[in-house]
């Protein structure tokens, strides 16, 4: 394992259920990044990240940790990963530190003083059970005991789906701090505000499909909105990826080298914009 291999590396990953596939996903994730993976629901993310951690067989692909296999390494590469998701549960009614000297006793590699260090700076009181926890301070101490065997690898799925404003805004600083510590991070969410305050590359997929690899800025500068009131005018729709109604006329994204044949106002869109208007597209 070198500084500046790869912590993650997909080569057409495979996965078919009767009424879903994912297909072909391939990608590589930059050491002590953030890397956005985005998508509506339903297209394939947390399939992508099962497959990866081997929770579900995927029918073709590989998937390599620092170059190695999981399955000729597997003992090592968990030490070095952190999975949490919006969707993980513990014994509701036993206390904390007892799910920590569970936890604790699956990695020879814990590190005691990093575990305290974690659990003060996220305010959690071993004392207490999951029962008592909100779900953002369930995500907290989800990563307290990810950051706590050495994990240098983070797979986040939908950590601040259900979340308020406020902590949603707190995770997002932890992970910008675990980034400047050298961290690297899959940030798997459909709530792409997030992103925008944090990634540094954006995966998209749609259906199954990965349509889109590449850095946040490169990747958000390739789009304008035209804003329109009532319809979209002919001249308009003809280049438009997707079109959106909007209070008071609609909208329409449209390539940004295709902005002065367009030949209306446009803006930088958002993120979020720029994700709505081409499922809009994908519909259609």
């Amino acid at each position: 394992m070198t500084k500046n291999e790869s912590p993650l590396n997909v080569r057409g990953l495979c996965k078919h259920y009767p009424a879903f596939s994912l297909r072909d996903v391939s990608f590589s994730l930059e050491p002590g990044a953030i890397t956005g993976f985005i998508g509506r629901n339903g297209a394939g993310k947390t399939t992508t990240l099962n497959s990866i951690l081997s929770f579900v067989r995927p029918d073709g692909g590989e998937v390599a940790f620092w170059g190695m296999q999981m399955a000729d390494r597997a003992a090592e590469i968990k030490q070095k990963i952190g999975f949490v998701s919006a969707g993980m549960t513990y014994y509701t009614s036993k206390k904390l530190k007892t799910i920590t000297a569970v936890t604790r006793s699956f990695y020879p590699a814990w590190d005691e003083n990093a575990y305290q260090k974690w659990m003060r700076a996220f305010e959690l009181d071993e004392e207490k059970t999951p029962a008592a926890l909100s779900n953002g301070m369930k995500i907290k101490y989800a990563l307290a005991l990810a950051l706590s065997h050495g994990a240098d690898l983070m797979l986040l799925d939908e950590p601040t789906s259900g979340l308020d404003p406020i902590s949603r805004e707190e995770l997002i600083e932890i992970f910008l701090s675990l980034r400047d510590e050298g961290k690297t991070i899959l940030f798997s969410t459909h709530i792409t505000a997030d992103l925008d305050k944090c990634a540094d590359r954006i995966l998209f997929l749609q259906k199954g499909n990965l349509t889109a690899d590449m850095p946040l800025s490169s990747f958000a500068d390739a789009y304008r909105l035209i804003e329109c009131t009532g319809e979209i005018p002919p001249e308009v729709q003809s280049l438009a990826l997707g079109v959106c109604r909007v209070r008071g006329g609609s909208t329409a994204l449209i390539e940004k080298e295709k902005a002065a044949e367009a030949g209306w106002p446009v803006r930088q869109p958002t993120l979020d914009e720029i994700m709505v208007h081409l499922e809009k597209e994908d519909a259609q």
